[in-house]
């Protein structure tokens, strides 16, 4: 395991976590220092008629993007549902574990981290991208137009957009991936965390800050697209890594009940059955989900693999 890695990744960690907890907090609580903490109704994040729901903060507009989503779970719970975007990762994991999450689009790394980190969470289901593919997306290493950087090992003593210290797509797997060629992600390259995939790929295809980056492939290749953040064959792809999808989940913590009514809802749900509800389907949302599959705790293992070969930080219970 690389040591630098683990001091790189530990300090970014602990510092992105100041004072972003009380983002995720509901109003009536104070932030959580890591302690147990309780809520209005049992079993509930906030109370027995609200659902609160915790998004990893990958998009330009959270609400474009899953809107659907929320508005078809309120519509089968008959709950309100909080939608509340973390200021990044390590926001989202720390909320999860103080159990200020009901239900939440993760993913993988994050939901790794934070059940590590004691959060009673279960999967619902992964999201498929694309009619008739297996669960999972990309991620993609991207230069600008016209770079001469053709492949990873050209990263070295290069300035490099990563997503977030908690991304699976914009900075484990990379990570793996540039330490197989040799190149050590905190030493042997400049780190720039952009926040977001649409922000790195953005970076990315200015070449201001970043001379290469790590993005999902539904932003390179569509919503950063079509959200005007760049022009088409602005971004050469040089690399890609499949990663395991995206998964729904829920707390453990909610009455039993409820767990059900929420796997029963959800676990194989289509985009046409959303959009049956009469629910309007954006292009944001239907740039990324086809439907949602069943998936165990174990689909989740080729994650914690690449924890082990990176030893990253945020792995660590």
């Amino acid at each position: 395991m690389n040591a630098s890695l683990r001091r790189g990744l530990a300090l970014v960690a602990g510092l992105s976590l100041v004072g972003t907890l009380a983002a995720c907090a509901p109003a009536s609580e104070p932030a959580a220092d890591g302690a147990e903490t309780t809520s209005s109704a049992e079993g509930f994040a906030k109370d027995e008629n609200t659902l609160v729901m915790g998004m990893v903060p990958d998009q330009q507009s959270v609400e474009s993007n899953f809107q659907p989503l929320v508005d078809y779970i309120a519509a089968k719970t008959g709950k309100q549902v909080e939608l509340v975007q973390s200021t990044d990762y390590a926001a989202l994991v720390e909320a999860s574990i103080a159990g200020r999450i009901d239900i939440g689009n993760f993913s993988g790394f994050t939901y790794v981290a934070a059940t590590n980190g004691g959060a009673k969470l279960t999967p619902i289901g992964v999201t498929v991208t694309s009619e008739g593919e297996e669960p999972g997306y990309e991620s993609l290493t991207v230069v600008p137009k016209g770079s001469d950087i053709t492949k990873l090992e050209d990263l070295k003593g290069k300035k490099v957009c990563f997503v977030d210290p908690g991304s699976t797509s914009g900075y484990l797997y990379p990570s793996a991936e540039l330490l197989a060629v040799g190149i050590d992600p905190e030493q042997d390259v400049t780190p720039v965390f952009a926040g977001g995939h649409d922000a790195s790929a953005q970076k990315t295809a200015q070449g201001v800050e970043c001379d290469a980056g790590f993005a999902e492939d539904a932003v390179v290749e569509t919503t950063g697209i079509a959200d005007g953040l760049f022009a088409e064959g602005d971004l050469t792809v040089i690399n890609r890594v499949t990663v395991p999808g995206a998964p729904l989940v829920m707390s453990t913590n909610l009455p039993a009940d409820v767990q059900a009514s929420l796997r029963d809802a959800l676990q194989s749900i289509t985009r046409e059955e959303i959009e049956a509800e009469g629910i309007e389907i954006t292009d944001a949302f239907a740039a990324f989900f086809t439907e949602l599959v069943p998936v165990e705790d174990d689909y989740y293992d080729s994650v914690r693999k690449v924890c082990e070969e990176t030893g990253a930080a945020q792995c660590q219970p």
